[in-house]
């Protein structure tokens, strides 16, 4: 299956959270309200940490422009354990995937953000 082509614009939002890694930007660009892409950015450019999100960000849009269901990519993605696991307090982040799981399952499944996240109009 090829993924589908990218529209010229798409509307999102931008959600900043705290990990165990730095400040999580995790971006989220929406087709017909349907989550589409992602753009997950931490740290320095340059950084092996800012490689590796970007790259589960490249991939986490794939599979959503491939048709795989958001569900399918947070329980993939959730419960992946770091060596840098933080409280938030209310939820424990066990690493960037497990923090881009629980953002996209508050956007997408249970609908609610916490104060610890700052949503930003991308």
């Amino acid at each position: 299956m090829k993924p589908e082509v990218r529209p010229n614009r798409l509307d999102g939002v931008t959600i900043k959270t705290k990990t165990g890694y730095g400040t999580l930007y995790l971006t989220i660009n929406e087709l017909n309200g349907v989550p589409f892409e992602v753009f997950a950015l931490i740290g320095k450019p340059g950084t092996s940490i800012t490689a590796k999100t970007e790259a589960i960000g490249r991939l986490v849009s794939l599979a959503l422009r491939s048709g795989v269901d958001v569900k399918e990519v947070i329980k993939q993605l959730k419960g992946i354990e770091g060596e840098n696991s933080i409280y938030d307090g209310k939820n424990r982040i066990l690493s960037i995937p497990d923090a881009i799981a629980q953002i996209l399952e508050r956007v997408y499944v249970t609908e609610k953000t916490t104060q610890e996240e700052e949503v930003i109009d991308a």
